[in-house]
C-alpha cells in the first residue's frame, strides 16, 4: 500500500465513505451567480452554501479556485466556505497555482493554514516549492500536463533526453515527494498523457480536472486518475450551473450533476 501523509489518508477515507472521486470546483463566479442572491451580504458564500448543501454526499473534496476570491467580500467568503465543507466533513484543496521564490513563496504557502491543499506551479523549480512541501500534513499538486489546449506549447515541448517536459516534471514531482505529499494535476482533456504518467509516476495522486465543460475523457480519467485508490476528478461549471436557469432550485440542478458524474466515474473506476 502506498505511504500516504495525513492530507491524502484523510482523502481516502472520504473516498471510501461516499464511494466517489468526485472534486467539486467552487468556481463562484459573481456575474453567474443566481439573481436571487446578489443582493445578500456575501453572494459568493450564499451559493457555495447552497452548492455544498447539495452536492456533500457526493464530493471527495471541494476545489474553489484563488482567482473568484481576491478582494475583501471574496477572501470573507471562502473563509466561511472553507469552515462549512469542513463542518461536512470535506476536504477543502484550494486551486491556487503558486510558485515563485523566498519570502514569496512562504507567504503564498500560509494559505495552507486555512485549507487542506492547494495546486502550485513548478516552472520556477524546486526551492520555489520547499515552502509547500515542508507542510508535510498538507497535500501539493503540481501542475503537470493541464487540461487547456495551450498546455501543450510548453509541457510538451522535446527536451534532449527525448522526452517531453511533463514527462520530467512528473518525475521530479516524485522525487519531491519525501513525505507522501505530493500529487499531479493531469487533465481527462489529454487521455494518453494520462496513462502514459500513471504508468511512469504509479504512487502520485492526480487531480484530474476537464471532465465537466471541458469534455475530457471520464473514463480515463476514472480508471488513471487514482493511485492505490486515491485521486480527484474535478469538474467546476458543469456541477455549479448546472441550474443557471433553474432560479431558486439552481442548487437541485448541481446536487443531481455531482451524483451523475459520481456514477458515471464509478463505472470506470478499478
Amino acid at each position: 500500500m502506498t505511504e500516504f501523509n495525513p492530507f491524502f489518508s484523510d482523502l481516502r477515507e472520504r473516498i471510501d465513505a461516499v464511494d466517489s472521486l468526485v472534486s467539486v470546483g467552487l468556481d463562484a463566479d459573481p456575474d453567474r451567480i443566481p439573481e436571487h442572491l446578489r443582493g445578500k451580504d456575501l453572494p459568493r458564500w450564499a451559493f457555495n452554501r447552497r452548492i455544498i448543501d447539495a452536492t456533500h454526499e457526493y464530493a471527495a473534496c471541494y476545489k474553489p479556485n484563488a482567482a473568484f476570491y481576491e478582494d475583501a467580500d471574496g477572501w470573507r467568503s471562502l473563509r466561511e466556505t472553507v469552515a462549512y465543507a469542513h463542518g461536512k466533513g470535506v476536504p477543502v484543496l484550494l486551486d491556487a497555482k503558486r510558485g515563485d521564490v523566498g519570502n514569496t513563496a512562504r507567504e503564498y504557502a500560509e494559505l495552507l493554514e486555512y485549507v487542506d491543499a492547494i495546486t502550485v506551479n513548478p516552472y520556477l523549480g524546486r526551492d520555489s516549492l520547499d515552502p509547500f512541501l515542508s507542510r508535510e500534513e498538507k497535500g501539493v499538486f503540481v501542475l503537470c500536463r493541464t487540461s487547456n489546449p495551450g498546455g501543450a506549447d510548453l509541457q510538451g515541448l522535446e527536451l534532449e533526453s527525448g522526452e517531453p517536459l511533463y514527462r520530467r516534471v512528473a518525475a521530479l514531482a516524485d522525487r519531491w515527494n519525501e513525505a507522501g505529499n505530493v500529487g499531479l494535476v493531469v487533465g481527462a482533456t489529454a487521455p494518453a498523457e494520462l496513462e502514459e504518467l500513471r504508468e511512469a509516476v504509479p504512487d502520485l495522486p492526480f487531480l484530474v480536472p476537464g471532465v465537466g465543460a471541458q469534455g475530457g475523457d471520464a473514463e480515463a480519467a476514472a480508471t488513471f486518475g487514482p493511485a492505490d485508490g486515491v485521486g480527484l476528478v474535478n469538474s467546476s461549471r458543469g456541477i455549479i450551473f448546472a441550474g443557471e436557469d433553474a432560479g431558486e432550485r439552481f442548487h437541485k440542478a448541481a446536487g443531481q450533476a455531482a451524483k451523475r458524474l459520481r456514477d458515471r466515474l464509478n463505472r470506470h473506476r478499478e
